[in-house]
């Protein structure tokens, strides 16, 4: 009964529930940004020929992307509801939720992983690669897809151990993978001069470690609600709830599949290798803000969904307040950052000269309007903890499907060139952020009376 009482969100101020759910997740997701981008660092120095190697890897990003779409839809798409049932106090429940999860994440890895080897050359060309690109692109993915169900059992399973509580354990998932990461890739990459191929594989050794943590953890004992070899199965209902909510996530990310894929063909045919690298280099640094945002949400996001389960409207609302304001004020701070000092930011991923006196620009124009973003994150968050799937889905597909993929291949035909694609994606995030935010405070907020 002591371990429940120090994970019952229904207890005690409900920003010091976000802050101790929020607080490791934000220290995971720092180090998380440094096992997502220390590969680019890496590369973007590796001296002659340095550009080709970034570019290369960003031409992987939408079949990345694409794995870690069906890793939102059948992991972070269970966490929500096993959250709203563990508030209702249905520990079975909760237990075939997260039983049949990790069922469907162990699954689709097997398929994805076989998909990408069958048809990984045309996709590469199709989004952009050039002859001599895709040697790079190929030479990652060969070794990175043997790591498919390593980085889905990890990001897909360590949601359920944030949802009950133990966000340190949640944190430490992440920290293994990323300093066994960081301390490979220098290895493999420089020392035994592996290049490309190196950094792929330090990356999945170090996903193979973070994997044997969580998993370890959830078939443990010291978890509230361990995973259960009898409920480890495919179940038609619950699937079909964990596909309702996770769908959100899977647009949001099978969107981002599309934008990676229609922003590197359309710069490779108006700018070449050089902008699809200046647009590797961008999304890295965004990837650097967005995912201590992302940190606030997911702390939020099991305080809320608890909270909602238990009928505590008045502690959903505040949690919903809270992440909202400390994630607008977050952005706000990152937008001036590259705005104030954009040469920094690029210089950590390219020391190519001619990549950098094209792209600082460029890095400027694409983070215009950053904040909207934490507008569009927290009402994206609040849907899904409140099991609002409708809505969630829409907003998923209005930033990415209706607004940055049409504009990416209008706006560069129409006399805006490179600088079209760039331009995409900040006025995406002014109306998809104002639109989704307003409309889950008329919606699902006003409802909580």
């Amino acid at each position: 009964m002591e371990r429940k009482a120090k994970v019952d969100f229904s207890k005690g101020p409900v920003w010091k529930s976000i802050i101790a759910q929020g607080v490791p997740l934000m220290i995971a997701q720092l180090v998380q940004l440094l096992y997502n981008v220390v590969d680019r660092v890496y590369l973007g120095h590796m001296g002659d020929g340095n550009s080709l190697a970034l570019t290369g890897v960003g031409l992987t990003f939408p079949i990345i992307t694409l794995i870690m779409a069906f890793t939102a839809l059948f992991g972070n798409g269970g966490v929500p509801l096993f959250g709203m049932a563990r508030g209702a106090g249905d520990e079975e429940r909760a237990s075939k939720i997260i039983g049949n999860s990790f069922c469907l994440l162990l699954t689709s890895s097997g398929i994805l992983m076989t998909l990408g080897y069958l048809f990984k050359k045309p996709v590469l060309f199709a989004f952009g690669a050039s002859p001599e690109s895709y040697v790079y692109a190929s030479q990652y993915l060969n070794i990175y897809l043997l790591g498919t169900v390593f980085s889905m059992l990890t990001t897909g399973m360590n949601g359920y151990i944030n949802a009950q509580g133990f966000p340190k354990i949640g944190m430490f998932s992440i920290i293994i993978g990323a300093v066994t990461n960081i301390i490979l890739d220098p290895i493999f990459i420089f020392v035994l001069d592996m290049g490309v191929a190196g950094a792929a594989l330090a990356t999945i050794i170090s996903q193979a470690c973070s994997a044997t943590w969580v998993l370890s953890f959830l078939f443990g004992k010291k978890i509230l609600i361990p995973v259960k070899r009898e409920n480890i199965r495919i179940s038609k209902k619950i699937t079909s709830d964990v596909c309702k909510l996770g769908a959100s996530n899977f647009i949001m990310q099978g969107t981002n599949f599309l934008v990676q894929a229609a922003c590197n063909s359309t710069l490779q045919s108006f700018g070449g290798d050089l902008f699809v690298g200046i647009m590797t280099v961008s999304t890295s640094v965004r990837d650097i803000f967005t995912l201590p945002l992302s940190g606030i949400n997911s702390g939020a996001q099991p305080v809320i969904s608890f909270n909602y389960g238990a009928k505590a409207y008045n502690r959903v609302k505040d949690g919903i307040r809270f992440s909202t304001v400390v994630g607008s004020i977050y952005m706000m701070v990152c937008w001036l950052l590259v705005l104030i000092m954009p040469q920094v930011w690029f210089g950590i991923f390219s020391d190519n000269a001619a990549m950098m006196e094209a792209g600082v620009g460029m890095l400027k124009l694409y983070f215009f309007g950053f904040v909207f973003m934490a507008l569009q994150s927290a009402g994206q968050s609040a849907f899904q903890a409140m099991g609002d799937a409708k809505h969630a889905i829409f907003f998923s597909l209005l930033r990415k499907a209706f607004i940055v993929v049409p504009l990416t291949l209008i706006l560069p035909r129409v006399g805006f060139g490179v600088m079209g694609v760039f331009l995409a994606e900040p006025i995406s995030n002014v109306i998809g952020g104002i639109a989704c935010y307003t409309t889950m405070r008329m919606t699902a907020y006003k409802k909580l009376g």
